[in-house]
């Protein structure tokens, strides 16, 4: 087994390694090797610059790495580069990912299928640098993709899939792969890393559809657009949407195909005769999957469901999976203040709302905020409050911090059904 570290030692074909997400996604990087990567390092995601630019310095990588002032920059910078057809990745965070807003739009706008990586962490005030989805949850109207990943082993195998998603041909449009803040930025885990060539054979040459630099196909990026078209264009984003949840599990597909690991939209654990299930994304899914076990060996027939794609958001399968269940917890790392539930939530509800006759009843349970643990004993509640509401008990409430000191608002505690 090899511990890739900071020295970056050449890794031979498909090998065992010990890398943290940060690295597992800079090493995905350089095996793909992107024309340009704009950057500016924050925390948590600051190590996957650092790498980029090792491997360039060593000749591992034939990327232009540009170093700007700001997220807003390197954004930017990556919608010039992309606009003049290169294919371009970069890194962010937290706030860096809400320096870059304005520019997400635009990136998504013109059709530009740029590989993001963001490091999830909590957006300030107060400062705190740990997990948290909010910034990612924030964007997720900005017209990207947005992948999330369970461990590192998926984090590095989305960035490679990424590439491929976003630049089909019925797609076109940027991709965000999220992994959590500290959680699997800055933990280490025994990953299968590919041999590079593999890797650059499943990507295949990038070509652009239009690029700024072929006098013989003009096109103009940057225009004003005028009401007469505007909703026109939107309309082709929300195509590209569309388009792309096929186009994300065959990519998954394929690649299981060819490496062993098949992704798709969902990922759904012991759910063929759950009655209660939870649904959640990101790392913590992992140790929902452990109490599931534990649960499934007590005689209880619980299930979990995880959401990779949070864009597209793939209401039909999530519909299909939740339908039949007796009780059903969404458990978001994000909430939205004066909102009715966390986005997960109010996405989910929203989904079931058109079968609300024979729906479960859905909670939503608020969690990890800021990097708050959660911890074995606060899923095993929730497990029982399912238990609980799907007897018939009408005192759990519909929405509720874990983990929260103090009393939470009071409209919080109330039971509103669907």
């Amino acid at each position: 087994m090899t511990i890739e570290t900071d020295t970056m030692q050449k890794l031979p074909a498909q090998k065992q390694v010990i890398l943290s997400g940060n690295m597992a996604v800079a090493h995905a990087l350089r095996q793909v090797d992107p024309h340009v990567y704009p950057g500016y390092p924050i925390t948590p995601s600051t190590k996957i610059m650092e790498a980029v630019a090792e491997f360039i310095a060593n000749g591992r990588m034939a990327c232009e790495l540009i170093a700007v002032e700001s997220e807003h920059s390197a954004m930017s910078a990556a919608v010039g580069a992309a606009s003049a057809g290169a294919r371009v990745a970069s890194a962010t965070a937290a706030n860096g990912l809400a320096f870059m807003w304005e520019v997400l739009y635009i990136a998504s706008g013109s059709h530009l299928p740029i590989v993001l990586a963001v490091g999830n962490r909590a957006l300030s005030a107060p400062i705190n640098g740990f997990a948290d989805h909010g910034e990612s949850m924030g964007a997720r109207d900005a017209g990207w993709i947005t992948l999330y990943s369970e461990s590192v082993q998926e984090a590095y195998d989305s960035i490679i899939q990424a590439f491929r998603i976003g630049e089909a041909a019925q797609v076109r449009l940027p991709v965000m792969v999220c992994l959590d803040g500290f959680l699997l930025t800055h933990t280490s885990e025994n990953i299968i890393m590919e041999d590079d060539a593999a890797v650059q054979a499943f990507v295949g040459p990038y070509q652009a559809e239009y690029t700024l630099l072929d006098p013989d196909r003009p096109v103009s990026h940057g225009l004003s657009d005028p009401p007469a078209y505007y909703m026109e264009h939107k309309m082709r984003q929300q195509a590209g949407m569309e388009r792309a949840r096929q186009v994300i599990e065959e990519v998954g597909a394929e690649f299981g195909e060819q490496f062993g690991r098949f992704y798709g939209l969902l990922d759904a654990y012991r759910m063929d005769d759950a009655e209660t299930a939870v649904v959640i994304l990101g790392s913590a899914s992992g140790r929902i999957k452990g109490i599931v076990d534990e649960l499934r060996a007590d005689g209880q027939k619980v299930g979990a469901l995880r959401i990779r794609a949070a864009r597209p958001f793939p209401e039909e399968q999530i519909v299909q999976r939740l339908l039949g269940l007796q009780a059903v917890a969404v458990m978001d790392r994000s909430y939205a203040p004066g909102a009715a539930g966390a986005p997960m939530f109010q996405e989910i509800r929203s989904a079931l709302y058109e079968y609300r006759q024979s729906a479960p009843p859905v909670i939503n349970r608020i969690y990890g905020l800021g990097g708050r643990e959660l911890h074995n004993a606060d899923i095993r509640a929730i497990f029982a409050e399912l238990a609980a509401l799907a007897a018939g008990e009408t005192t759990v409430p519909t929405i509720k911090l874990v983990g929260l000191r103090g009393e939470p608002p009071p409209t919080w505690q109330e039971v509103r059904p669907l």
